[in-house]
């Protein structure tokens, strides 16, 4: 996948609005193959830990870790998309600051909105995925990503191999209130 095009994506993505324009989300665009098999096979583990953990079956524990490192690895290409507080408003107390984590983390999925948008408009197939979030060290160690960046979540980009499932979306009036 051209340079250029990641780029441009990546220019969306950071167009979109945040709070206090502080724009506190950074990305990490993998593109090597070594790369993305060293992140997926360092989140299958913490996946692979977690789900025997929970006690479940080995056999659909294999299945899951096997599709997950699939589904990294056969993306052309992978953008981590993380958040920063660096430049976050600092709080003495719990409550404003949790209240501050939150606007960055919705900061940093507008700014995934975009990028998936953006790829939409260049004709090409994306997926948001969130198990950063269950595996935060794995793709640290994976990435070497400097410790003030969290982990949100994997957007998979490429051309479409064939049609996409249509998702079924829950109706309008269950999803809207009116007054």
């Amino acid at each position: 996948m051209p340079v250029e095009l990641i780029e441009r994506l990546l220019d969306a993505a950071r167009q979109a609005p945040s709070a206090h324009n502080r724009q506190p989300w950074r990305f990490a665009v993998l593109s090597s193959d070594s790369a993305k098999q060293d992140l997926a096979q360092r989140m299958g583990e913490a996946l692979r830990a977690a789900r025997l953990g929970d006690g479940d079956d080995a056999n659909d524990v294999e299945a899951d870790v096997s599709q997950s490192y699939q589904r990294i690895t056969s993306a052309p290409v992978v953008v981590v998309v993380c958040l920063t507080m660096e430049a976050m408003d600092a709080y003495p107390d719990e409550a404003r600051s949790n209240a501050e984590h939150v606007m960055a983390v919705q900061s940093v999925a507008m700014a995934g909105q975009n990028l998936l948008l953006a790829a939409h408009a260049e004709g090409l197939a994306a997926s948001w995925l969130c198990a950063p979030l269950f595996a935060p060290d794995a793709v640290h160690r994976a990435l070497e990503l400097p410790q003030t960046w969290e982990p949100q979540g994997l957007i998979l980009l490429g051309y479409a191999a064939e049609q996409g499932r249509k998702k079924e979306r829950i109706p309008l009036e269950t999803v809207s209130l009116w007054r």
